[in-house]
């Protein structure tokens, strides 16, 4: 009785492997049966793709780019949407963390990714993760707009936007300009950070009115 009860667990077993190993062989069959000659071909179509994928994922970067660009270089629209560098915000610090991440992962050239699938996976997630953040933190934002802050806090808002119209104005006085600039840093303290580029682009142009 027992020999019968081990039959029955170890035939279907065994069916289980040799259907596998059919499979396995089947397939091998299928690689070597592709000619010699069109192996070169094949490989050439598959990296043709590669980079095509790869260069799509560049693209969709640098129109992300573009999108957070327009912030940082048009000031009345970063003040209008203050949440956009209010690192406060969920949204916001996943948006930006999300960009870093997808900034170190960006290859030199597209084919720098062709032979490296790993990299291009990582840096493909890393990119979608950076479009869906910033979808999600520009909507935030313009559906907030400045609600988030007290009635004292947006009329502070309000000055400084003010101010920095007078700061970036070249028909106003490099003095005029300079002075404008210390007002709206004064009142932005402790309410939002102007990015980098955003400040560093005012202070040259207030810099090459001081030095002509």
């Amino acid at each position: 009785m027992r020999l019968v009860e081990l039959l029955i667990v170890i035939v279907p077993v065994i069916g289980l492997i040799y259907g596998g190993f059919k499979a396995v062989s089947k397939v091998r069959e299928r690689i070597d049966d592709v000619p010699a000659g069109e192996a070169p071909a094949l490989e050439r179509t598959n990296k043709s793709a590669q980079r095509q994928a790869i260069e799509r994922t560049v693209r969709e970067h640098d129109r992300t780019d573009t999108r957070w660009l327009d912030y940082e270089m048009d000031v009345s629209k970063l003040l209008d949407y203050p949440l956009m560098t209010d690192m406060r915000d969920p949204f916001t610090q996943r948006f930006h963390r999300a960009k870093l991440r997808a900034d170190l992962l960006r290859p030199a050239a597209p084919g720098d990714l062709l032979d490296d699938s790993g990299a291009a996976r990582d840096y493909r997630d890393a990119v979608e993760e950076y479009v869906t953040a910033f979808d999600v933190a520009e909507a935030e934002a313009i559906r907030k707009r400045r609600n988030d802050f007290s009635r004292e806090q947006q009329q502070r808002l309000s000055r400084a936007h003010g101010a920095l119209r007078i700061a970036t104005d070249t028909a106003a006085t490099p003095q005029e300009r300079e002075r404008a600039f210390d007002v709206a840093r004064r009142e932005l303290d402790g309410l939002i950070v102007l990015p980098e580029r955003t400040r560093a682009a005012i202070e040259r142009g207030i810099a090459g009115e001081l030095d002509s």
